[in-house]
């Protein structure tokens, strides 16, 4: 992780969390996480555990150049990332992983924009695969920042972080420590699932992410 936005909220998180899985959601003040308010933002699932925007900041709004609050997360992706992001959102959701992504916006001209995301569960009305709390920023502002949108985005990088697993290891990760290496597009999207066996058991796999349904149990 390694722009101040994620990393400030990633750790203001994991404070409110305590010993617990996941913090509650009427317990997350923003004058706590100022500083990372334009960064931020809350999805939301439907009857169909469909995540769309709750809130979303204004660096968000603006890298789009529209309000994103009710739109569909999974429909910032491009096509051939949205299965790779769905299944992040599930570890997250059902077994309160924590999700780090690398990802390069594209506009129509052409210029890109390189950007890191956090995905964190939220605890609301009792239950904890509703909300999600994150934070996305840009690596740098390019002069066509919030004049262009982001019409394409392709993950270039993409990591899990099990909070209980890690925090019996003796502590959370080097949050100086980059994302997971680049993934590589080439032909066909290095993201789409592949079938795969981890340990005896079906799995699939986006490039290193070996994914085994049913969570880690």
């Amino acid at each position: 992780m390694q722009l101040p936005a994620t990393k400030l909220l990633f750790n203001y998180w994991n404070t409110l969390r305590g010993s617990r899985s996941a913090p509650e959601r009427r317990n997350v003040d923003p004058t706590k996480i100022r500083t990372a308010l334009s960064n931020t933002f809350i999805l939301e699932a439907d009857q169909e555990q469909d995540f769309s925007f709750r809130l979303a900041g204004s660096h968000l709004c603006s890298a789009y150049c529209r309000e994103l609050k009710a739109r569909p997360y999974l429909n910032l992706w491009h096509a051939k990332d949205r299965d790779a992001v769905a299944t992040l959102i599930k570890a997250v959701t059902d077994d309160h992983a924590v999700a780090l992504v690398n990802f390069e916006g594209t506009i129509a001209t052409g210029g890109k924009i390189s950007f890191e995301t956090i995905l964190m569960p939220l605890r609301h009305n009792g239950a904890s695969n509703n909300r999600i709390l994150g934070a996305m920023a840009s690596e740098d502002e390019p002069y066509w920042f919030g004049a262009k949108p982001i019409l394409e985005q392709r993950i270039t990088g993409l990591r899990l972080i099990w909070p209980d697993d890690l925090a019996l290891q003796g502590g959370f990760p080097d949050l100086g420590s980059p994302f997971a290496p680049e993934i590589s597009h080439g032909d066909g999207g290095a993201t789409t699932a592949v079938p795969a066996t981890v340990h005896g058991i079906s799995a699939r796999r986006y490039a290193h992410l070996a994914v085994i349904d049913g969570g880690r149990n």
